[in-house]
Protein backbone atom coordinates (compact mmCIF):
# COMPACT_ATOMS: atom_id res chain seq x y z
CA UNK A 1 0.00 0.00 0.00
CA UNK A 2 1.32 3.34 -0.93
CA UNK A 3 0.94 6.75 0.40
CA UNK A 4 -1.69 7.23 -2.29
CA UNK A 5 -3.55 4.42 -1.12
CA UNK A 6 -3.39 5.03 2.32
CA UNK A 7 -4.34 9.06 1.76
CA UNK A 8 -7.04 7.59 -0.12
CA UNK A 9 -8.65 5.13 2.52
CA UNK A 10 -8.71 7.99 5.28
CA UNK A 11 -9.97 10.88 2.55
CA UNK A 12 -13.11 10.98 4.35
CA UNK A 13 -11.71 11.46 7.92
CA UNK A 14 -9.12 14.09 6.79
CA UNK A 15 -11.47 16.07 4.64
CA UNK A 16 -13.34 16.38 8.50
CA UNK A 17 -10.20 17.24 10.11
CA UNK A 18 -9.09 19.72 7.84
CA UNK A 19 -12.59 21.48 7.70
CA UNK A 20 -11.99 21.37 11.74
CA UNK A 21 -8.64 22.54 11.69
CA UNK A 22 -9.90 25.76 9.35
CA UNK A 23 -12.92 26.23 12.08
CA UNK A 24 -10.23 26.57 14.97
CA UNK A 25 -7.78 28.30 13.54
CA UNK A 26 -10.47 31.17 13.37
CA UNK A 27 -9.91 34.40 15.62
CA UNK A 28 -11.56 37.52 16.08
CA UNK A 29 -7.71 38.79 15.67
CA UNK A 30 -6.50 39.61 12.41
CA UNK A 31 -3.23 38.73 12.94
CA UNK A 32 -3.95 35.17 14.30
CA UNK A 33 -6.18 34.57 10.89
CA UNK A 34 -3.67 35.90 8.88
CA UNK A 35 -0.37 33.77 10.15
CA UNK A 36 -2.61 30.60 11.56
CA UNK A 37 -4.17 30.24 7.67
CA UNK A 38 -0.95 30.44 6.29
CA UNK A 39 0.67 28.12 8.32
CA UNK A 40 -1.83 25.78 8.57
CA UNK A 41 -2.20 25.60 4.55
CA UNK A 42 1.18 25.91 3.87
CA UNK A 43 2.10 22.58 2.21
CA UNK A 44 2.42 20.39 5.40
CA UNK A 45 1.42 16.23 4.98
CA UNK A 46 -0.79 15.87 8.04
CA UNK A 47 1.11 13.14 8.70
CA UNK A 48 0.15 13.00 12.57
CA UNK A 49 -3.33 13.95 12.08
CA UNK A 50 -3.35 10.84 9.18
CA UNK A 51 -1.78 8.11 11.63
CA UNK A 52 -4.51 9.48 14.71
CA UNK A 53 -7.04 8.47 11.96
CA UNK A 54 -6.10 5.56 10.76
CA UNK A 55 -5.08 4.04 14.30
CA UNK A 56 -8.50 5.02 15.10
CA UNK A 57 -10.09 3.12 12.57
CA UNK A 58 -7.92 0.13 13.55
CA UNK A 59 -9.47 0.82 16.74
CA UNK A 60 -13.22 0.39 15.36
CA UNK A 61 -13.84 4.04 16.26
CA UNK A 62 -17.93 4.37 15.93
CA UNK A 63 -17.92 8.55 17.36
CA UNK A 64 -15.97 11.29 15.37
CA UNK A 65 -14.10 12.25 17.96
CA UNK A 66 -11.15 11.13 16.44
CA UNK A 67 -11.42 14.29 14.07
CA UNK A 68 -10.97 16.21 17.39
CA UNK A 69 -8.11 14.73 18.34
CA UNK A 70 -6.03 14.44 14.95
CA UNK A 71 -6.47 18.50 14.82
CA UNK A 72 -5.33 18.59 18.04
CA UNK A 73 -1.95 16.54 17.83
CA UNK A 74 -2.01 18.96 14.29
CA UNK A 75 -2.07 22.24 16.26
CA UNK A 76 0.15 20.86 19.13
CA UNK A 77 3.14 20.23 16.46
CA UNK A 78 2.55 23.17 14.40
CA UNK A 79 2.77 25.32 17.21
CA UNK A 80 6.21 23.91 17.90
CA UNK A 81 7.38 24.10 14.23
CA UNK A 82 6.46 27.92 14.74
CA UNK A 83 8.76 28.24 17.94
CA UNK A 84 11.37 26.05 16.66
CA UNK A 85 11.84 28.15 13.09
CA UNK A 86 12.30 31.19 15.24
CA UNK A 87 14.89 29.06 17.99
CA UNK A 88 16.44 27.40 14.65
CA UNK A 89 16.42 31.34 12.62
CA UNK A 90 14.80 29.52 9.68
CA UNK A 91 13.79 30.62 6.63
CA UNK A 92 12.52 27.82 4.43
CA UNK A 93 10.07 24.97 5.37
CA UNK A 94 8.19 22.55 3.34
CA UNK A 95 9.09 24.31 0.00
CA UNK A 96 8.07 27.98 1.46
CA UNK A 97 9.45 30.47 3.27
CA UNK A 98 8.69 29.94 7.69
CA UNK A 99 6.25 32.19 9.06
CA UNK A 100 8.67 34.13 10.94
CA UNK A 101 10.63 35.20 7.95
CA UNK A 102 7.33 36.45 6.16
CA UNK A 103 5.21 37.89 9.68
CA UNK A 104 8.64 38.05 12.15
CA UNK A 105 9.77 36.36 15.22
CA UNK A 106 7.33 37.85 17.62
CA UNK A 107 4.31 36.74 15.99
CA UNK A 108 5.65 33.49 15.28
CA UNK A 109 5.89 32.93 19.10
CA UNK A 110 2.35 34.21 19.93
CA UNK A 111 0.51 32.24 17.42
CA UNK A 112 2.49 28.87 18.40
CA UNK A 113 1.41 30.02 22.09
CA UNK A 114 -2.37 30.58 20.43
CA UNK A 115 -2.84 27.23 18.85
CA UNK A 116 -1.23 25.45 21.76
CA UNK A 117 -4.09 26.82 24.00
CA UNK A 118 -6.62 26.28 21.61
CA UNK A 119 -5.46 22.64 21.53
CA UNK A 120 -6.20 22.54 25.06
CA UNK A 121 -9.51 24.05 24.16
CA UNK A 122 -10.47 21.64 22.22
CA UNK A 123 -8.93 18.56 24.39
CA UNK A 124 -11.46 19.64 27.43
CA UNK A 125 -13.92 19.07 24.73
CA UNK A 126 -13.39 15.39 24.66
CA UNK A 127 -14.63 15.55 28.63
CA UNK A 128 -11.62 12.59 29.25
CA UNK A 129 -9.10 12.87 32.10
CA UNK A 130 -7.11 10.17 30.56
CA UNK A 131 -7.12 12.15 27.14
CA UNK A 132 -5.90 15.29 29.11
CA UNK A 133 -3.58 13.20 31.02
CA UNK A 134 -1.62 12.08 28.15
CA UNK A 135 -1.58 15.29 26.07
CA UNK A 136 -0.58 17.31 28.32
CA UNK A 137 2.12 15.27 30.00
CA UNK A 138 3.57 14.42 25.75
CA UNK A 139 3.19 18.57 25.31
CA UNK A 140 5.26 18.68 28.60
CA UNK A 141 7.45 16.16 27.52
CA UNK A 142 7.64 17.90 23.91
CA UNK A 143 9.04 21.00 25.52
CA UNK A 144 11.92 18.78 27.76
CA UNK A 145 12.95 17.64 24.00
CA UNK A 146 13.34 21.16 22.80
CA UNK A 147 15.31 22.36 25.39
CA UNK A 148 17.48 19.49 25.59
CA UNK A 149 18.26 19.35 21.73
CA UNK A 150 19.14 23.44 22.85
CA UNK A 151 21.57 22.21 25.35
CA UNK A 152 22.97 19.39 22.81
CA UNK A 153 23.09 22.06 20.18
CA UNK A 154 27.51 22.55 19.50
CA UNK A 155 28.31 19.85 21.94
CA UNK A 156 30.15 17.44 20.06
CA UNK A 157 30.35 15.03 22.79
CA UNK A 158 26.51 14.31 22.45
CA UNK A 159 26.20 10.25 22.94
CA UNK A 160 23.90 8.33 20.76
CA UNK A 161 21.74 8.09 24.12
CA UNK A 162 21.39 11.67 24.59
CA UNK A 163 20.61 11.30 20.77
CA UNK A 164 17.78 9.82 21.23
CA UNK A 165 16.12 11.26 23.96
CA UNK A 166 16.03 14.34 22.03
CA UNK A 167 14.19 12.69 19.26
CA UNK A 168 12.11 11.25 20.98
CA UNK A 169 11.13 14.33 23.15
CA UNK A 170 10.88 16.60 20.22
CA UNK A 171 9.15 13.84 17.61
CA UNK A 172 8.49 10.79 18.73
CA UNK A 173 6.30 11.62 22.38
CA UNK A 174 3.51 13.15 19.77
CA UNK A 175 3.46 10.07 17.39
CA UNK A 176 3.00 7.68 20.28
CA UNK A 177 0.25 10.06 21.88
CA UNK A 178 -1.60 9.80 18.74
CA UNK A 179 -1.75 6.50 18.63
CA UNK A 180 -2.08 5.86 22.25
CA UNK A 181 -4.99 7.78 22.61
CA UNK A 182 -7.07 6.04 19.83
CA UNK A 183 -7.04 2.88 22.16
CA UNK A 184 -7.57 5.08 24.40
CA UNK A 185 -11.00 6.60 22.71
CA UNK A 186 -12.31 3.23 21.81
CA UNK A 187 -11.65 2.01 25.42
CA UNK A 188 -9.27 -0.76 24.04
CA UNK A 189 -7.83 -3.46 27.21
CA UNK A 190 -4.49 -2.19 28.24
CA UNK A 191 -2.59 -4.86 25.93
CA UNK A 192 -3.94 -3.18 23.08
CA UNK A 193 -3.31 0.66 23.96
CA UNK A 194 0.42 -0.64 24.92
CA UNK A 195 1.12 -2.07 21.68
CA UNK A 196 -0.26 1.16 20.01
CA UNK A 197 1.74 3.59 21.88
CA UNK A 198 4.70 1.23 21.52
CA UNK A 199 4.14 1.51 17.54
CA UNK A 200 3.85 5.08 17.69
CA UNK A 201 6.92 5.28 19.64
CA UNK A 202 8.71 3.54 17.18
CA UNK A 203 7.22 4.86 13.79
CA UNK A 204 8.30 8.50 15.40
CA UNK A 205 11.48 7.69 15.80
CA UNK A 206 12.59 6.48 12.66
CA UNK A 207 10.38 9.20 10.98
CA UNK A 208 13.10 11.65 13.09
CA UNK A 209 16.00 9.32 12.25
CA UNK A 210 14.97 9.27 8.14
CA UNK A 211 14.45 13.28 8.46
CA UNK A 212 18.18 13.42 9.83
CA UNK A 213 19.44 11.24 6.95
CA UNK A 214 17.84 13.58 4.56
CA UNK A 215 19.38 16.76 5.83
CA UNK A 216 22.45 15.31 4.07
CA UNK A 217 21.21 13.78 0.85
CA UNK A 218 18.05 15.50 -0.08
CA UNK A 219 18.30 18.78 -1.96
CA UNK A 220 15.81 21.73 -0.74
CA UNK A 221 14.09 21.41 -3.37
CA UNK A 222 12.92 17.73 -2.95
CA UNK A 223 12.96 17.88 0.85
CA UNK A 224 10.91 21.46 1.50
CA UNK A 225 14.08 22.98 3.61
CA UNK A 226 17.38 24.44 3.00
CA UNK A 227 20.18 21.09 2.51
CA UNK A 228 22.34 21.17 5.35
CA UNK A 229 20.43 23.26 8.05
CA UNK A 230 21.28 20.83 10.92
CA UNK A 231 25.33 21.35 9.85
CA UNK A 232 24.98 24.94 9.66
CA UNK A 233 23.20 25.00 12.83
CA UNK A 234 25.58 22.67 14.81
CA UNK A 235 23.29 20.14 15.38
CA UNK A 236 24.61 16.68 16.38
CA UNK A 237 22.43 13.98 14.90
CA UNK A 238 23.58 10.70 14.51
CA UNK A 239 24.66 10.69 11.18
CA UNK A 240 27.44 13.27 11.63
CA UNK A 241 28.40 11.72 15.16
CA UNK A 242 28.63 8.43 13.59
CA UNK A 243 31.00 10.37 10.99
CA UNK A 244 33.19 12.05 13.56
CA UNK A 245 33.53 8.96 15.98
CA UNK A 246 34.34 6.37 13.28
CA UNK A 247 36.43 8.93 10.75
CA UNK A 248 39.95 7.47 10.16
CA UNK A 249 41.31 10.82 9.55
CA UNK A 250 42.05 13.03 12.65
CA UNK A 251 41.87 15.92 10.64
CA UNK A 252 37.96 14.53 9.25
CA UNK A 253 37.23 13.80 12.87
CA UNK A 254 38.70 17.55 14.04
CA UNK A 255 36.32 19.30 10.93
CA UNK A 256 33.17 17.98 12.23
CA UNK A 257 34.30 18.11 16.04
CA UNK A 258 34.49 22.20 14.85
CA UNK A 259 31.47 22.05 13.06
CA UNK A 260 29.44 21.24 16.13
CA UNK A 261 31.09 23.12 18.35
CA UNK A 262 31.27 26.49 15.98
CA UNK A 263 28.17 26.18 13.73
CA UNK A 264 30.73 26.53 10.77
CA UNK A 265 30.45 23.60 8.79
CA UNK A 266 28.29 24.49 6.14
CA UNK A 267 31.15 25.44 3.37
CA UNK A 268 32.46 22.28 4.28
CA UNK A 269 29.55 20.02 3.64
CA UNK A 270 30.77 17.92 0.65
CA UNK A 271 33.81 17.26 2.62
CA UNK A 272 31.48 15.91 5.44
CA UNK A 273 29.51 14.18 3.48
CA UNK A 274 32.38 12.15 2.22
CA UNK A 275 33.40 11.13 5.52
CA UNK A 276 30.23 10.15 6.09
CA UNK A 277 29.87 7.94 2.99
CA UNK A 278 33.64 6.60 3.89
CA UNK A 279 31.96 5.89 7.41
CA UNK A 280 28.98 4.47 6.54
CA UNK A 281 27.04 7.14 8.89
CA UNK A 282 24.32 7.09 6.60
CA UNK A 283 23.86 3.45 6.32
CA UNK A 284 24.21 3.16 9.93
CA UNK A 285 21.25 5.46 11.10
CA UNK A 286 19.13 4.23 7.95
CA UNK A 287 19.69 0.78 10.22
CA UNK A 288 18.88 2.11 12.82
CA UNK A 289 15.12 3.60 11.38
CA UNK A 290 14.91 0.17 9.80
CA UNK A 291 15.21 -1.32 12.92
CA UNK A 292 12.68 1.48 14.97
CA UNK A 293 9.88 0.89 11.56
CA UNK A 294 10.10 -3.05 12.24
CA UNK A 295 9.55 -2.77 15.84
CA UNK A 296 6.30 -0.30 14.82
CA UNK A 297 5.39 -3.19 12.82
CA UNK A 298 5.75 -5.62 15.40
CA UNK A 299 4.19 -4.21 17.91
CA UNK A 300 0.64 -4.42 15.98
CA UNK A 301 0.85 -7.71 16.23
CA UNK A 302 -2.37 -7.91 18.31
CA UNK A 303 -4.67 -5.66 16.83
CA UNK A 304 -6.94 -6.78 14.55
CA UNK A 305 -6.50 -7.25 11.09
CA UNK A 306 -7.73 -4.55 8.64
CA UNK A 307 -7.26 -2.26 5.87
CA UNK A 308 -6.68 0.28 8.17
CA UNK A 309 -4.26 -1.77 10.24
CA UNK A 310 -1.88 -2.53 6.52
CA UNK A 311 -2.18 1.21 6.32
CA UNK A 312 -0.30 1.49 9.41
CA UNK A 313 2.09 -1.09 8.41
CA UNK A 314 2.94 0.88 5.41
CA UNK A 315 3.10 3.94 6.70
CA UNK A 316 6.00 2.40 8.98
CA UNK A 317 7.84 1.79 5.68
CA UNK A 318 7.19 4.60 4.24
CA UNK A 319 8.90 6.60 6.89
CA UNK A 320 12.31 4.84 6.61
CA UNK A 321 12.00 5.19 2.88
CA UNK A 322 10.82 8.53 2.05
CA UNK A 323 12.52 11.08 -0.05
CA UNK A 324 10.90 14.19 1.58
Amino acid sequence: MDINAIRELAAADMKAVNALIQQQVDSDVALINQLGFYIVNSGGKRLRPLLCVLAARSMGITSDQHHTLAAIIEFIHTSTLLHDDVVDESTLRRGQQTANALFGNQASVLVGDFLYSRSFQMMVSLKSMRVMEILSDATNRIAEGEVLQLMNCNDPDTTEERYFDVIYGKTARLFEAATQLAAVLTEQPAPIESAMQDYGKHLGTAFQLADDIMDYVADSEEMGKNAGDDLAEGKPTLPLLYAMWHAKDPDDQALIREAIEKANGLPHLARIQRIMDETGALDYTKRCATEEADKAVKALDPVPESDFKQALIALAHISVERTK
